[in-house]
């Protein structure tokens, strides 16, 4: 019998050794904490209509993301460097598929980016052609996707 009581013991220390170990898990060297939310920066001043509402900048590497995401419906902001600074080398905008249809970006040059269908948010890079060292501001403006033209009735005449 007492050898059956020290077994029993032994058998209760390793199971609860075990779950210690378990639950020690998060504290092993492979275990990795998440990565830190990005620091939001004010690399650019927004103006205009939309500008009310809050679109974070950041920094992801060497672009400046603009978050767009909150936009839905129709709306336009004006960008344009804050005082003393310049724009960056790579711009980006990162929007929510499905809550816009089309945005457009006019600068140096215009553009329609496209938006494809699925869920969740994608960033979209703008082109360095878009604005220049000189550019005075680029305007961003969303909304619904535009209707298809009718196509003419096929029927043909009798």
């Amino acid at each position: 019998m007492h050898g059956t009581a020290v077994h029993t013991l032994g058998a209760r220390a390793a199971l609860c050794g075990a779950l210690l170990a378990v639950a020690a898990c998060s504290h092993w060297p492979w275990h990795h904490r998440p990565p830190p939310p990005p620091v939001e920066v004010h690399e650019l001043v927004m103006s205009g209509p939309s500008a009310a509402t809050h679109f974070p900048q950041y920094w992801k590497r060497n672009t400046l993301l603009v978050d767009l995401s909150s936009a839905s419906g129709s709306g336009s902001i004006a960008l344009q460097p804050a005082a003393g600074g310049s724009w960056p080398v790579r711009l980006a905008l990162r929007i929510t598929r499905g809550s816009l249809g089309r945005l457009e970006v006019r600068g140096d040059q215009g553009v329609t980016l496209p938006i494809t269908a699925g869920t969740g948010t994608v960033d979209l890079e703008l082109s360095p052609w878009l604005y220049s060292a000189h550019t005075q501001q680029l305007t961003v403006v969303w909304g619904p996707e535009p209707a298809a033209p009718a196509l003419p009735d096929a029927t043909p005449p009798r």
